[in-house]
């Protein structure tokens, strides 16, 4: 099991999910943490019987989100914030949410809403008791709708993904892993749409200091994210590659910080 307190499960079998999500939930109830299941409407896990009391509540996706057509991201953080804060009140250490929300995400409306919401809800999570599986049927979406979703996770599992774009410190900080390159295409694009960063003093950051590699298309998708918000882009990274890249790109809206 993951130690991300976001992480992304994307299945075909749901017979394996069922058996990673009951693993999921003891640790919950193990670390003395309040546990909510909102299972997919395929799943045979009878999470009432684990031995968790009224630790452990099974929901229905209606009872558990905000909207059914589309989610309002910044509602649906604030009801899992007041249901973390309900369980520190109750006596819990945190709260701990595996949800099954292929039914949310069906339509590309549902999908952008919920993609914001992913982001949205990774940086409360940086700071706040609560650590969550987010589930999506691969069978149902496709693989394309999930990794739009996937790629927005602090990490992720069965998803066809090279990259994890995830909230960092701020609301003006973004954190990018892995490798971005031609194969990500639009997928890096739509999912830098998608973290609505707010610029703090005319700029935002992207530590890239877990990324390994960034071609010229990405470094070129990243300037038109910040020429389209009126913003400069700092990349942090390791890699002097992608500073000479950028050098050559001439690139006004990005400064490439090359960190030791």
């Amino acid at each position: 099991m993951t130690s991300a307190g976001h992480e992304c499960w994307s299945y075909d079998d749901q017979h394996l999910f069922d058996t990673y999500a009951r693993e999921v939930l003891l640790a919950g109830l193990a670390a003395g943490e309040r546990v909510w299941y909102i299972p997919g409407r395929f799943s045979r896990l009878d999470a009432g019987a684990l031995p968790g009391g009224e630790a452990i509540r099974v929901l229905s996706f209606q009872t558990a989100y905000s909207g059914h057509e589309a989610i309002d991201p910044a509602t649906q953080v604030a009801t899992y914030a007041a249901a973390t804060e309900d369980a520190l009140d109750a006596g819990f250490t945190g709260l701990r949410v595996v949800a099954d929300a292929t039914e949310l995400v069906r339509t590309d409306e549902q999908r952008d809403a919920f993609a914001r919401y992913e982001y949205l809800v990774g940086r409360y999570m940086r700071t706040a008791p609560m650590r969550a599986v987010c589930a999506y049927d691969r069978r149902e979406l496709g693989n394309l709708a999930v990794s739009e979703l996937a790629c927005l996770h602090e990490s992720s599992s069965g998803a066809d993904v090279a990259f994890q774009l995830h909230p960092g410190a701020t609301s003006a900080e973004a954190v990018l892993d892995g490798e971005v390159d031609g194969s990500a295409g639009e997928l890096f694009t739509t999912a830098l749409r998608r973290t609505d960063l707010a610029a703090s003093g005319g700029e935002i950051v992207v530590d890239a200091a877990g990324l390994s590699f960034i071609d010229h298309r990405s470094l070129l998708a990243v300037e038109r994210y910040a020429e389209s918000q009126g913003l400069t882009a700092v990349l942090r990274t390791r890699t002097s590659a992608a500073a000479r890249l950028a050098q050559l790109l001439d690139l006004p809206n990005v400064r490439v910080e090359v960190t030791r």
